[in-house]
């Protein structure tokens, strides 16, 4: 061995372990980022089924009916952060009906309770979300106890 292979040979393990760390990273980031969507509270509605499924850490843990807005009106499609927060909330909209355990995801849309539970299951709304009150009352504890930043509201069609 000359005095430039031991030059070499620190260069090399440098390089080797480089290489190393890089696939490393590339192998658990698919990981890394299941776990990262896996923690806290998301509540999943379908458009189409009028459902609401929520899970904790990726495992499902509540499965109700909503209902979303009827023709003529929308509810928005997307992955959002839940907002402000009202335990009670009236609208200042609609002739002030009450919104109890407001979740305001997207300007005036929010994910709430309602009194008009024979509707629950089919399109009746503005566009919120509703629930019926208990429900609304159980994920606005769920979102509260595990912080709103915690927390992912998914809607689809």
């Amino acid at each position: 061995m000359n005095r430039f292979d031991i030059a070499l040979a620190p260069r090399r393990w440098r390089q080797l372990f480089a290489a190393l760390a890089c696939a490393l990273v590339l192998t658990l980031s698919p990981s890394l980022a299941r776990q990262a969507e896996a923690a806290g509270i998301t509540a999943r509605i379908d458009l189409s089924d009028q459902r609401m499924r929520v899970y904790r850490d990726g495992r499902q843990i509540h499965d109700w009916p909503v209902s979303t807005a009827r023709r003529g009106y929308r509810t928005p499609i997307g992955t959002f952060r839940p907002g402000r927060m009202h335990r009670r909330y009236f609208s200042r909209k609609y002739h002030g009906a009450p919104m109890p355990h407001s979740v305001f995801f997207l300007g005036g849309y929010a994910i709430h309770g309602t009194n008009d539970i024979r509707n629950l299951g089919r399109p009746a709304s503005h566009g919120c979300v509703r629930l019926h009150p208990d429900n609304a009352r159980r994920l606005f504890g769920l979102i509260s106890d595990g912080g709103k930043q915690n927390a992912r509201i998914v809607i689809t069609r």
